[in-house]
């Protein structure tokens, strides 16, 4: 009879705790927490297992926060550090511009990123999942990426990779900040179609001048996202310390004349950057693709700039 009621009470017990072991996995698959983002606040999963991403600099913080993603846009040509998610075991979800929905609803991914360019497909993507907006802000550019950064290390419980990644960078802009003070000033230019802008301060490229320190040579210019269309007269008559130059033909890999054919001419090479060899091809992948709003694009931004001013003393 003892055995008989001890059985019983042992089912009892065991019945109970599976019932609560379902109950907590439930719970554990349905939890979520809110993130704000460009469009407000949405709940999204915690560390969720199936991740689309529509945008690379988001794609290069995750990878750089060891976040492995499901989807992946599809680009003509990816940075190096990213060269992996060209590989087949990655869904491609589209362009940036133009996400296919078919392939992204079939996926059926707990959470989707967009930013920049994939930002305007938000409303559509959201009727698939929940989706978050980390368009960033180009004036507080590298507020921007680390807040990114933050959010995206407390969905996937990466906090310690992330503050270990944005202390190196706050002491690699703090240094180029440094050797930038007495540097003299600098022209940003992109090349594209044999055509070329320039970028000042409180552009798409304008942290060179806003957080990284660097003088500039020339104000007042179009803060547009096409900037300042310019000629190689502008280019003699503004006579910079520095060239930085972008290639956007090269970043994404569309052929025309490079853009050291296209400065090699009797207007450019009289000018002090050019005479003094501080002529320097910024990483066009980083700048232009990713927009310098990945975590690692930004380092080696950082660490690109730092490099050549160093060398150009």
């Amino acid at each position: 009879m003892t055995n008989s009621k001890q059985a019983c009470r042992w089912a009892v017990r065991a019945g109970a705790a599976l019932i609560l072991g379902a109950a907590s996995a439930v719970c554990a698959a349905q939890a979520t927490m809110p993130v704000k983002h460009a469009r407000g606040e949405t709940a999204v999963p915690v560390n969720p297992s199936k991740t689309v991403v529509l945008d690379l600099a988001v794609l290069d913080t995750l990878h750089t926060l060891g976040v492995d993603p499901v989807g992946v846009p599809s680009a003509a040509k990816l940075p190096p550090q990213l060269s992996q998610y060209a590989d087949q075991r990655y869904l491609k979800a589209g362009t940036m511009f133009e996400p296919n929905y078919e392939v992204i609803h079939a996926a059926a991914p707990q959470l989707i990123f967009v930013a920049g360019r994939s930002a305007p497909k938000y409303d559509e993507l959201s009727k698939l999942a929940p989706t978050v907006d980390l368009t960033v802000n180009a004036k507080d550019l590298v507020g921007s990426v680390k807040r990114n950064t933050e959010t995206l290390a407390a969905i996937y419980g990466k906090q310690a990779q992330a503050k270990e990644k944005l202390d190196a960078l706050d002491a690699s802009i703090a240094s180029l900040k440094a050797k930038a003070a007495n540097a003299g000033n600098a022209l940003i230019v992109l090349t594209t179609g044999g055509k070329m802008s320039a970028y000042g301060p409180g552009s798409r490229f304008g942290v060179i001048h806003d957080a990284f320190g660097v003088k500039p040579a020339a104000t007042g210019l179009n803060v547009s996202n096409h900037g300042q269309a310019i000629s190689f007269e502008f280019i003699a008559q503004t006579d910079p310390d520095w060239l930085f130059v972008i290639d956007r033909d090269a970043a994404i890999g569309r052929e025309g004349v490079s853009a050291q054919r296209m400065l090699d001419n009797e207007l450019v090479r009289p000018t002090k950057a050019w005479k003094n060899n501080r002529v320097v091809y910024l990483n066009g992948f980083n700048w232009y693709l990713l927009g310098s709003a990945g975590l690692t694009a930004m380092q080696q931004n950082v660490d690109q700039i730092a490099a050549a001013l160093a060398q150009g003393k």
